[in-house]
């Protein structure tokens, strides 16, 4: 009797997408965006075509739990592959008659990434790799390696928006913006939403009705596949629309311009050393709209929640440094705010006594978490103009790209997720506990006219540190 992956793989005809999947020759090719799409199905036959054509290759295939790859990926396989390849339970790998290999694998936690060290494999991947934090994914791959000279070595992901790789995966395949050695030509995503699936959309078009009903920003995520807006996201009514960056309508993302020499100056802290520090700079007008103006933050480049172990006093000194030079800052007030910890002293010296050293002055800060996320919420809040509480100078990239990404903790549903790079949002929501808007404030906001300065002049400033 035939096996039955050889009835299958004549059968089966992919849609377009799936079958750009399976011929793209990018190392790093990612497949997805929005459910539905036939992701899982065309990642395992993406691993099997590999695993019969090309002889002795080694192949691991990824989920993030082992009951998800059992229900995904192992039942299924063990059913398509009976009488062709021997799946050895054990080692929960398939071993086909060429001698090519297919290892399920999973990571679940931190210490499961150990698992593959040393390993080798010449294809790795990743399904629902938005549920893999990017340091898994990064160590992971560096199993990746090939000995064989017909065939190079290659990395697939299959993923929806959403999760803790969330950020990595928006920044690799849908903004494309690459660092250190990473090569935009060795990157390749192809979308693929619930329409491209004829076999589901035949099967079951309730499942497209259930989507086309979700709310508005859900059926952004799930339906149009939109990376802007997933499920879990905190801070969902974040929007950065670059054609609004000028009028400000509907966007918090701006356009830099002079602040005024009126406005109010603020600075927000939150310490780190082994983790990101983090120091963002605050304007404040006259009907009390923060602006975030400028950020120094500590953090490794190219290694996401990576603190540069700078020291106390390294730090304080640099923003003195930048409170003296740049023309924003200098000659003016600011008032500072921190996280209370830094008045410590414990260990020695407080963190706040070695600021005050340096000239660098703070205010505690009313570290309360939900309180402090509800005020960030308030301030995001349009009003019926398009207007908000807060926006965000277009420079600041590191708020950019950590706080709308931030997600809800798994354990304390009204809270952020604190495994995840919190660090600009926290010394974010000191400041804004520290000019709160009240509940009356925020049900009488009117149409004010927002602030349109006449100077445009946008002023160029980089640290001397390469921080990013």
């Amino acid at each position: 009797m035939e096996p039955l992956i050889f009835h299958k793989l004549r059968s089966e005809v992919p849609n377009l997408r799936q079958r750009e999947f399976f011929l793209s020759r990018a190392r790093h090719t990612a497949y997805g965006g929005a459910r539905g799409g036939g992701k899982s199905w065309a990642m395992r036959r993406k691993m099997v075509m590999l695993a019969m054509r090309h002889a002795g290759l080694r192949l691991l295939l990824l989920r993030r739990s082992l009951q998800e790859l059992r229900e995904n990926h192992i039942l299924p396989l063990q059913a398509e592959l009976a009488g062709y390849a021997t799946f050895k339970k054990d080692e929960r790998a398939f071993i086909f008659p060429n001698g090519s290999r297919l290892t399920l694998g999973y990571c679940d936690a931190d210490s499961d990434v150990l698992q593959y060290q040393g390993a080798e494999y010449d294809v790795i991947g990743f399904e629902e790799a938005t549920h893999f934090k990017e340091e898994w994914i990064v160590f992971i791959c560096t199993a990746l390696r090939t000995t064989k000279k017909d065939f190079f070595a290659r990395v697939y992901y299959t993923c929806n928006p959403g999760g803790v790789g969330h950020a990595y995966i928006k920044r690799l395949f849908i903004d494309r913006h690459f660092e250190g050695l990473e090569r935009g030509e060795d990157y390749a995503f192809i979308p693929a939403v619930v329409y491209d699936n004829r076999v589901l959309m035949e099967a079951d078009p309730e499942y497209v009705r259930r989507l086309e009903a979700l709310p508005a920003h859900k059926r952004r995520a799930h339906l149009e596949g939109d990376w802007n807006v997933y499920e879990g996201q905190v801070f969902e009514e974040f929007r950065d629309d670059p054609t609004h960056y000028t009028d400000r309508r509907h966007t918090h993302v701006i356009a830099p311009f002079t602040p005024p020499r009126e406005w109010r100056l603020y600075r927000s802290f939150d310490f780190g050393y082994a983790k990101p520090f983090s120091v963002g700079w605050w304007a404040k007008d006259g009907d009390g709209r923060l602006y975030r103006l400028l950020e120094f933050y500590g953090c490794v480049r190219g290694e996401a929640n990576v603190g540069v172990r700078m020291s106390p006093e390294e730090i304080f000194r640099e923003i003195a440094r930048i409170e003296r030079e740049h023309p924003w800052l200098c000659g003016r007030q600011i008032t500072g705010v921190a996280d209370p910890a830094i008045w410590d002293a414990s260990r020695g010296e407080a963190i706040a006594e070695t600021a005050e050293r340096c000239g660098v002055y703070f205010e505690r800060g009313d570290n309360r978490r939900i309180a402090g996320w509800m005020q960030m919420h308030n301030r995001l809040a349009f009003d019926q103009n398009g207007v908000p509480m807060l926006y965000i100078f277009s420079g600041c990239r590191e708020f950019l790209r950590t706080v709308p990404t931030l997600q809800y903790s798994a354990t304390h549903p009204e809270d952020v997720d604190s495994d995840m790079e919190d660090h600009i949002a926290d010394e974010t929501r000191y400041l804004c506990m520290m000019v709160p808007m009240l509940p009356a404030e925020v049900t009488r906001r009117s149409a004010r006219r927002i602030f349109d300065p006449l100077d445009r002049e946008i002023t160029q400033y980089v640290s001397r540190r390469e921080i990013r």
